[in-house]
């Protein structure tokens, strides 16, 4: 990779900083929010990575281990502190038809190879094609996110035992009936009300932890039979280890992974990057999401090599820590290095903790996560803002993440180019300084969509023997517009007449001679032919 290109991107990534800014300092209050919330993202993280193992059907520490190591590094190098990331059912769902026809070895490699591509997408500046999402996208991709995360905790309500043959979703598996489901409802209910009102006795605590400690206190002290995380799988284990993948280094195992590895980092990275943008207007603080590309890709890595299954950013945890008060990287790097201690140490007493209290909190983060403001401007937005916010919505629920945007982001491109294609148009009057002359004034822009709305333009049989066309107000943009600029001026040199071209921008003129069309000479830019710059326009320098 040449060296210019790092040393760009080194000079735009941001140093892993564990401070605030200036009026915000790290004082122990502070440190005791940060910590808190990384213990609280922590305890939420342990059913959700074992959940998304099953998903992929891989072992429940191969999901642990992904939260971990991918959780600890984009921490410390990631874009925009505050986020959190780890397993997550975008990417597991992709996973689970390799792991089946493959092995867990191949999604080891696989995991490795999307951690390249994503490093070298964020060298390489791509990150920044996030701007492209528009604002409409995010609203949908906001709710239909909320819509999953409230979908995904449907499995907590289904018999222990069955969630594992149940696979992604509420599918499958017998639902949870009489008494166990009213234990349930009330236990996630009690959660979400303590979420909801600790804030307003005290913020000594934050309301998530609070709320996941008392019930916890109830089940354990009253000993009531409900379903806790130990009843999904126990979550003991030890180290992770260095393990390079066992597969075949052959051109064959290349054509297996790199496919699926191509879909996990366009996955990743967009939920990331999307993710990025709204932790990021939460806080009121750009991200660096070139960075953010780096580190997820140098998590991925890292993490195929030492036994886990990859991630990505987790919008309901990062929406936990930043509601929990964190701002720095210290509650990410806490809430890993508290993962990795329930694995070693704590397994005993986190597999206790009832799953209604987990439940409650994602909950509570569905109904802070949905754009409720959404549902108000669709009857004011632009039709096709709001059939794409409700498009982008449905498709990530029924599909994915990484579909529903793209979809999202094409739908409003089409409906962009089809609005500026309607709006060209051209004022006829004849000429004030040629005598005899008929001037054509385009205003809109010229473009593939308006190419050939612009050759109707022209009545070339009944104009006059001299055509000036104006482009003041246009803005030719690519090759289609260069094609009928051509055409249009070969038609008017077929009929014998004369055409002059004015005011195209000085660019223009390069792109005409760049692609070799037809050119006509300017009496009012005789410098650059067919190119007339902002100055000769607005009469600084002269003009027609």
């Amino acid at each position: 990779m040449p060296k210019a290109l790092l040393a760009s991107f080194a000079s735009r990534m941001e140093k892993p900083d564990l401070s605030l800014a200036n009026d915000e300092k790290l004082t122990p209050s502070r440190l005791k929010t940060e910590i808190l919330a990384g213990l609280t993202v922590a305890l939420a993280l342990v059913p959700e990575a074992v959940a998304f193992a099953f998903v992929a059907g891989v072992h429940p520490l191969v999901g642990l281990y992904a939260a971990f190591l991918v959780g600890l590094v984009t921490a410390l190098i990631g874009g925009r502190p505050g986020m959190i990331s780890g397993a997550t059912g975008a990417l597991a769902v992709v996973m689970v038809a390799l792991v089946a026809q493959h092995g867990v070895e191949y999604l080891f490699a696989t995991v490795v190879l999307m951690g390249i591509l994503q490093v070298t997408a964020g060298v390489l500046g791509w990150g920044k094609f996030i701007r492209l999402v528009p604002h409409p996208v995010m609203l949908g991709f906001v709710n239909g996110l909320a819509i999953v995360i409230f979908l995904a905790q449907m499995t907590q309500f289904k018999v222990p035992g069955t969630v594992e043959a149940a696979g992604h979703g509420a599918g499958g598996g017998e639902w949870l009936s009489g008494l166990p489901l009213m234990m349930m409802l009330g236990l996630t209910g009690l959660t979400m009300l303590i979420i909801w009102g600790m804030p307003k006795v005290s913020k000594i605590v934050p309301a998530p932890l609070a709320g996941i400690a008392i019930v916890a206190a109830i089940v354990i002290g009253f000993g009531l039979d409900v379903p806790r995380v130990g009843d999904m799988a126990s979550i003991k284990g030890g180290l992770p280890a260095f393990h390079i993948p066992s597969v075949p280094l052959t051109w064959e195992t290349l054509e297996i992974i790199l496919p699926y590895s191509v879909i996990l980092a366009a996955i990743g990275l967009i939920e990331s990057l999307l993710t990025l943008n709204l932790v990021g207007e939460m806080t009121g603080k750009r991200g660096g999401a070139s960075q953010e590309c780096v580190a997820q890709g140098a998590s991925n890595i890292l993490t195929g090599f030492f036994g886990g299954m990859g991630g990505c950013a987790m919008i309901g945890q990062s929406m936990i820590n930043v509601k929990s008060g964190a701002r720095t990287r210290i509650a990410g790097i806490a809430a890993a290095l508290f993962l990795l201690c329930f694995i070693l140490f704590a397994s005993p007493l986190i597999e206790l903790i009832p799953l209604a209290a987990l439940v409650g909190v994602m909950f509570m983060v569905v109904i802070g996560t949905f754009a409720w403001n959404s549902l108000k401007i669709l009857t004011k937005v632009p039709l096709t803002d709001a059939f794409v916010i409700l498009l982008v919505t449905v498709v990530t629920v029924l599909e994915d993440l990484a579909v529903a945007v793209v979809v999202g982001v094409i739908v409003s491109a089409l409906a962009y180019a089809w609005q500026n294609a309607t709006r060209i148009t051209a004022t006829k009057h004849e000429s004030r300084t040629e005598k005899g002359a008929q001037v054509y004034e385009i205003h809109g822009p010229l473009f593939f969509g308006s190419a050939d709305g612009f050759t109707e333009l022209f009545e070339i049989d009944k104009d006059p023997d001299s055509v000036i066309i104006d482009f003041a107000d246009s803005r030719v943009a690519d090759q289609s517009a260069l094609q009928a600029i051509e055409a249009v001026a070969g038609k008017y040199e077929a009929a014998g007449k004369k055409i002059q071209l004015r005011h195209l921008s000085r660019d223009c003129h390069q792109l005409l001679t760049k692609a070799g069309h037809l050119m006509i000479d300017s009496d009012d830019d005789p410098e650059y032919e067919v190119a007339v710059d902002y100055h000769v326009r607005t009469g600084i320098l002269g003009g027609h």
